[in-house]
Parts: structure tokens; C-alpha cells; sequence
């Protein structure tokens, strides 16, 4: 028997046809890229690129990118502390809320 291979796009419309796969992708959707959908929204609304960003956090432009790619990703959680300082760079504050 031969494999078909399939493209990414394939894979994850095969993947999501499994209700608790698409669950999952919901709820990442509603929580994860909330965040950073809010924290591009503010980086964008500041008018700052992410170089600029980087310079008012003492850092280089790459760990704001990464930073900004690991939420897209959600293969990994920035600190609390680090989420502050990037939104303080904006002029911003952090806020939690458990409800």
C-alpha cells in the first residue's frame, strides 16, 4: 500500500475534522491568540516597530520576534515579567484576571 503525502493545509483540514482537534484549535484561538492579537494591536496603536520595541526593553529586535512568534505558535509562554516589560515599552500595563 502507498502513503499519499499530504501538504500542511491538508493535513490540519483532515486534523480539524476531528471534533475534539477542533475543540482544542477554538479554544487556543479564544485564549492564546488573544494575547498576542492584543499585543500586536498595541505594538501597531504605539506606532513602534518591533525594533523599536526592543531598544526600550534593553534588547534585540529577534527576542521581540520571538516573542511575538512563540504566542502565535503557543509552543511557548512568555513570563509575566516579560510581558510586562514589553508592555511597558508600549506604555501600557499588564492586567489578570481569573474569571
Amino acid at each position: 500500500m502507498k502513503t499519499k503525502i499530504m501538504t500542511h493545509e491538508q493535513m490540519v483540514a483532515r486534523m480539524l475534522k476531528n471534533p475534539a482537534v477542533q475543540a482544542e484549535h477554538e479554544r487556543l484561538n479564544k485564549e492564546e491568540f488573544a494575547i498576542l492579537d492584543e499585543i500586536l494591536a498595541a505594538r501597531r496603536a504605539a506606532g513602534l516597530t518591533q525594533s523599536q520595541v526592543a531598544e526600550r526593553m534593553g534588547t534585540k529586535a529577534p527576542a521581540i520576534a520571538r516573542l511575538e512568534s512563540a504566542l502565535a505558535s503557543g509552543k511557548h509562554s512568555p513570563s509575566l515579567s516579560t510581558l510586562r516589560k514589553y508592555a511597558a515599552a508600549l506604555g501600557k500595563r499588564v492586567e489578570v484576571h481569573l474569571v
